[in-house]
């Protein structure tokens, strides 16, 4: 702790510190709750969106192995573009996905197998579901520093500032307490002597 100035306007000062850590406090312990939330609800979606792509693997591989034809469909389908939009959660601004976007080559009609076409949609719609899970690890990843913060302030205000506030304005109170009472002391010391020279003058 730095020096104390054992004044009255530091008294007033750390009085005014102590008001203000108490009104912020609250603000950060609830934002720090948000936040938390958050992040439990963007793991269970990544949870959900993972669980969707496993469904989806399994789905096709029922089907894809019947067919001897090797054709590669990442060449017909690929992932050009993620789009997102600008949330905000807490006064935080996160990536919120909006959609993927694709560039698709024809296959062609005479070379091609009928299940191509199913094949292509499902790799879209696998494709899609990856972008979604790209994008909720983005969220993770701002909302876990952004705690990070905001847990480091609660720590600083109800461990240090306000404990330090407290102690302070207590100091100060005991050292003008020490001197108003010894005031009081030089006060009656003063009058009492007064009251002798006036005996003695009497006599």
């Amino acid at each position: 702790m730095a020096k104390i100035r054992l004044t009255k306007n530091e008294l007033k000062k750390q009085k005014e510190d102590l008001k203000r850590y108490r009104r912020y406090l609250p603000m950060l312990q609830l934002k720090k709750k948000q936040l938390q939330l958050e992040i439990i609800k963007v793991h269970q979606a990544i949870q959900d969106t993972s669980s969707q792509v496993n469904n989806l693997r399994n789905s096709v591989l029922k089907w894809v192995d019947v067919f001897a034809e090797k054709i590669s469909i990442e060449e017909l389908c690929k992932l050009e573009k993620i789009n997102t939009k600008g949330g905000n959660v807490a006064g935080i601004d996160l990536p919120v996905f909006l959609n993927a976007e694709f560039t698709q080559k024809p296959p062609d009609f005479l070379l091609t197998p009928l299940w191509v076409d199913k094949a292509v949609a499902e790799e879209k719609e696998m494709l899609t579901l990856k972008a979604k899970l790209l994008i909720y690890h983005k969220q993770i990843d701002v909302l876990k520093e952004e705690l990070r913060i905001v847990a480091q302030r609660v720590n600083l205000f109800e461990k240090v500032k306000i404990p330090e506030a407290r102690e302070t304005i207590r100091v100060i109170q005991i050292h003008l307490g020490e001197l108003q009472t010894a005031e009081v002391v030089r006060g009656k010391i003063a009058k009492a002597k007064i009251g002798r020279r006036k005996e003695a003058l009497k006599v």
